[in-house]
């Protein structure tokens, strides 16, 4: 529940970030047409995105009959999970991750990696796959899609406001002065990050949320945080060609090592997950 708190304030101060931004530079009406904006961009990024991830890996449906022993598995964790058994999808990547795609409970893919499927006892592997169930549970796609939304209008905004001080567009004398100036500045360089800074920290909210449902449904959190573990340290070993747009859907960052700082990941640092499944396992009581 406290993420969801967490996710619904977060959500609540990225929204008012867009509308102080756009009374103070668009009005009502120039905020408004930036939404709507935004809102078809990922309206339709939000019911094709499954299949364009799935066609921008080469992502290959594994049918029963390939892995009949994978699909038991997902076939048992979307029983506990209480939602419908998604299609598997094999991603030809040496890189060890996994993820989940699609709109929500029954409108939804799990693909893992060629590489993941080398490095996981089964065991393991369940922990991975139910915490990708545990966001097709969740809906974050949903959530992802709404805090793109709010954060790509703020973006055009911004891009208004930049060309609006290259061609002086709406200047007056009360506007024009050196001190207004400034401060649109500013606005076009803090306010991006500051609504990047927000919609990561929606993003690394959900994957805490995902890995604590995950471990109540595979029942094993010891084994997802070993899995996590493994993860980790392939992913700075093994590099993957990887959209950046992308990379929030992986259980663990593909792109590891190349961000400036946490602040800006879309996943919180794999320490911090492994601690609080071991926590969770003491609540299970399965660590003394």
């Amino acid at each position: 529940m406290g993420y969801m708190i967490r996710t619904a304030l977060l959500l609540g101060l990225l929204t008012g970030l867009l509308l102080f931004l756009g009374n103070a530079i668009a009005g009502k009406t120039g905020m408004l047409i930036a939404f709507i904006i935004a809102a078809i961009m990922n309206f339709l990024s939000y019911w094709f995105s499954d299949k364009i991830v799935l066609s921008m890996y080469g992502a290959k449906e594994i049918s029963y009959e390939e892995a009949p022993w994978l699909h038991r598995i997902v076939e048992d964790l979307a029983r506990r999970a209480q939602i419908p058994k998604p299609p598997i999808y094999l991603v030809p990547m040496e890189q060890p991750n996994a993820f989940a795609t699609g709109k929500g409970p029954g409108h939804a893919v799990v693909a893992v990696t060629r590489g993941i499927l080398e490095i996981l006892d089964e065991e393991e592997l369940r922990g991975v796959l139910a915490h990708e169930l545990a966001h097709i549970k969740n809906r974050d796609v949903l959530i992802a899609s709404i805090a793109a939304t709010i954060a790509g209008a703020i973006s055009m905004i911004v891009n208004w406001l930049q060309w609006a001080l290259i061609f002086g567009w709406g200047r007056d004398e009360e506007n024009n002065n050196p001190l207004s100036i400034v401060g649109s500045i500013l606005l076009i360089i803090i306010t991006p990050i500051i609504a990047a800074i927000i919609q990561m920290a929606i993003s690394r909210s959900r994957e805490y949320l995902a890995d604590e449902t995950g471990a109540y449904i595979c029942g094993c959190p010891l084994a997802l945080a070993r899995a996590l573990e493994k993860i980790h340290n392939y992913v700075t070993q093994v590099p993957a060609r990887v959209n950046e747009g992308t990379a929030h859907l992986f259980i663990e960052n593909p792109l590891k090592g190349e961000g400036l700082w946490e602040l800006f990941s879309t996943h919180p640092s794999t320490e911090k997950r492994i601690a609080r499944l071991v926590e969770i396992a003491k609540r299970m009581g399965q660590v003394a």
